[in-house]
C-alpha cells in the first residue's frame, strides 16, 4: 500500500487545506488522475495522483489544514486481492455518521462508541484511523475491549448491531449534536453553536451551519444563547492569509511614495477601438489595460529602477533582466498576483493573448504557484469597479506598482482653451524610496502618461 504525502507544490509552503476530494474509497485510479483539490496560501491547486491503484483510505478529512509531509490517502495495488481496508473505512464511516464518535469523556460514558467499536473488532476488523496527520493502523494488534454498559456485544455480532435502536439510544443522552468533522469545523470557523441548531434530518448538514449563521434559521429552543443574527465569521486563510501577511510586510518594510498623474486618454481608446476591429486582433481580447501594459514595458527601457528589487540581506539593489509583469486578479478566493514572464519580449498581440490567458486562468482558481513567483513590477486596473484612484501597496519583492483608475469621459480643456469631452484616467503609482529616488519614479509614470496620451510616441523609446 503506498500512502500519497501532501507535498509542497509552490515554493517553500508549509501547509494546505483539503478542499474537496475528487475521488472515493474503493475507486480505482491511473497515474496523474486528479485526486483532491488544495488551497495552499497562494491559490487553489489540483493534485494528480503519483500512484495506479485502489483507494483505501482517504486519510484526511475535507476543511482540513494540514502540514506538508503529511499522509493524506492510502493506494493499494489493484492487482491485489480486496483486503479488508475499504471494508473497514465503510464501516467506521458508517458508524461514525451514525452514531457522533464523539471522543470526548462525556459521550464515551455511555458506552454507545465503545459497543460499536467491540462489535468491529470481535468481528475480526480493524477500525480505521483518519486522525490529522495519521495513516491507517496496520498489525494485528488489537484495542481492549471495556465492559458495556447493559452486556457485551459478543463475538461475529456485526450483522445483528440494531444501529437505529443504538442510534436512539445515544441520542437520548446529552451529547453533542450530531454532525460530521467537516460540518464541525465549518460551524467553529462561523462561531456558530451547533446545539442551537434544529436542522430538517438528524444529522447537521453544511446548509444547517449556513444558514443559521446567515441568520435564516431559527435556532433549536434548547435553552442555550442565540448567536447573535447578521454576523460572519470568515477563516483566515489560504490565499487570504498569505494576502495580509504580504501587505502587512510590505507596508512595514519599503518606504511607500505614491504618485498621481491624471491625464486625457482620448488616442489610446481610439488605438483601442482600431485594435478590435483589426482582423489579425481578432482571436485576443484588447482592452487599455493592453495599452498600458505595453507602456510600462517600454517606460522601463529609460528607468528600469522600477524593475529592481531591494536585497537587504547581500546590501544590494538587484536590477531584474526581464521584466516580469504582474497583473493583480481578484478571485472568489481572494487577490492573486500572477505574472507575465519577459513582458517586454512579447508583440503586443502576443502580450494580449497572455494577459487573456492569465485573466482566464485567475478566474478559474486554476493559478499555480509558480505563475506568482519572481514578479518585478504590478498593474492593478481598479477602474474596472468604477474607482477613479488609489494607493497601492507594493508587492513584496518589487519596486513599483501602477494603479489604473476609471477611463470616463469627463470635460477637458483643449489646446484652444476650449472645453471639450474626452476620455480621462488617473494613474497611481507607489514606489519602494529604498529603490526609486523621486526623479525617477516621476520620469518613469510621466513616460506612461505620454504613451498613453500618444501613442505614437512609442516608437520613440
Amino acid at each position: 500500500m503506498n500512502e500519497f504525502k501532501l507535498p509542497d507544490v509552490g515554493e517553500g509552503l508549509t501547509e494546505a487545506e483539503i478542499i474537496t476530494w475528487k475521488v472515493q474509497v474503493g475507486d480505482i485510479i491511473k497515474v496523474n488522475d486528479i485526486i483532491v483539490d488544495i488551497e495552499t496560501a497562494k491559490s487553489l491547486v489540483e493534485l494528480p495522483s503519483p500512484y495506479e491503484g485502489r483507494i483505501d483510505a482517504l486519510l484526511v478529512p475535507e476543511g482540513a489544514t494540514v502540514p506538508v509531509g503529511t499522509p493524506i490517502i492510502a493506494i493499494s495495488d489493484p492487482s491485489e486481492a480486496p483486503g479488508s481496508s475499504p471494508e473497514r473505512a465503510k464501516i467506521a464511516s458508517s458508524a461514525g455518521s451514525e452514531l457522533d464518535l464523539d471522543r470526548d469523556k462525556e459521550a464515551d460514558a455511555g458506552g454507545g462508541q465503545e459497543s460499536v467499536e467491540a462489535a468491529v473488532v470481535a468481528a475480526g476488523e480493524e477500525r480505521q484511523a483518519v486522525l490529522v496527520g495519521y495513516g491507517p493502523r496496520t498489525g494485528a494488534s488489537k484495542r481492549r475491549v471495556r465492559k458495556q454498559v447493559g452486556g457485551s456485544v459478543p463475538a461475529g455480532a456485526v450483522a445483528s448491531v440494531d444501529t437505529e435502536k443504538v442510534k436512539q439510544r445515544i441520542i437520548a443522552r446529552p451529547i453533542r449534536a450530531l454532525a460530521k468533522p467537516p460540518v464541525r469545523k465549518l460551524a467553529k470557523d462561523l462561531g456558530v453553536d451547533l446545539a442551537t441548531i434544529e436542522s430538517a434530518g438528524d444529522i447537521i448538514t453544511r446548509a444547517d451551519v449556513e444558514a443559521c449563521a446567515n441568520g435564516s434559521a431559527a435556532p433549536a429552543a434548547t435553552g442555550a444563547p442565540n448567536v447573535t443574527r447578521g454576523d460572519q465569521r470568515i477563516p483566515i486563510k489560504g490565499v487570504r492569509k498569505m494576502t495580509a501577511e504580504a501587505m502587512v510586510a510590505s507596508a512595514f518594510t519599503a518606504p511607500h511614495v505614491t504618485e498621481w498623474l491624471t491625464l486625457d486618454v482620448t488616442p489610446t481608446m481610439d488605438l483601442v477601438a482600431r485594435l478590435k476591429a483589426d482582423p489579425s486582433f481578432a482571436d485576443v481580447k484588447v482592452s487599455p489595460l493592453l495599452i498600458v501594459a505595453k507602456a510600462v514595458c517600454l517606460a522601463m527601457r529609460r528607468t528600469p529602477e522600477l524593475n529592481s528589487t531591494w536585497d537587504d540581506a547581500a546590501q544590494e539593489i538587484v536590477v531584474k533582466g526581464s521584466i516580469n509583469l504582474g497583473i493583480a486578479a481578484a478571485t472568489p478566493r481572494g487577490l492573486v498576483v500572477p505574472n507575465i514572464p519577459s513582458a517586454e519580449s512579447l508583440s503586443l498581440h502576443d502580450l494580449a493573448a497572455a494577459l487573456g490567458e492569465l485573466t482566464a486562468t485567475a478566474r478559474a482558481g486554476k493559478i499555480q504557484p509558480a505563475q506568482m513567483s519572481g514578479g518585478s513590477f504590478t498593474i492593478t486596473n481598479i477602474g474596472v469597479f468604477g474607482i477613479d484612484a488609489g494607493t497601492p501597496i507594493l508587492n513584496p519583492g518589487e519596486a513599483g506598482i501602477l494603479a489604473i483608475g476609471a477611463i470616463n469621459k469627463r470635460p477637458w480643456i483643449g489646446e484652444d482653451d476650449t472645453i471639450v469631452a474626452r476620455w480621462v484616467t488617473t494613474l497611481a503609482m507607489s514606489f519602494d524610496h529604498r529603490v526609486v529616488d523621486g526623479e525617477q519614479g516621476s520620469c518613469f509614470l510621466a513616460d506612461v502618461g505620454m504613451i498613453l496620451s500618444n501613442p505614437a510616441l512609442a516608437l520613440t523609446f
